[in-house]
């Protein structure tokens, strides 16, 4: 199986450890301590607008988001829920497949087989 290494960036408190471990793991983290955060460029990436489920507390709007993920870094936009489930999968498997565009599995050569006589 190939192993990917992904980095999910954001703003403090928005869920991006509960997004994580729900995809990972399949649970709802309610509390988790805080992480690093750091930025990276040219790396293949998607704007997820979390929290869905809490349309009430709504700060960005869906098209606000959409309009962000274009200017921003020309990506795709998806709204998720690690609550609720929403999107959960999509957006890892999506970042997947971008990997798999950007670099293509290698190989592997055939070994050639030699005669040497002496």
């Amino acid at each position: 199986m190939r192993e990917y290494k992904l980095v999910v960036l954001g703003s403090g408190g928005v869920g991006k450890s509960a997004l994580t471990v729900q995809f990972v793991q399949g649970i709802f983290v309610e509390k988790y301590d805080p992480t690093i955060e750091d930025s990276y460029r040219k790396v293949p990436m998607i704007l997820v607008g979390n929290k869905c489920d809490l349309e009430d507390e709504r700060v960005v709007g869906k098209e606000q988001g959409q309009n962000l993920a274009r200017q921003w870094c020309n990506c795709a936009f998806l709204e998720s829920s690690a609550k609720s489930k929403i999107n959960v999968n999509e957006i890892f498997y999506d970042l997947v497949r971008q990997i798999n565009r950007k670099t293509p599995v290698e190989k592997k050569k055939p070994k050639k087989k030699s005669c040497l006589l002496l």
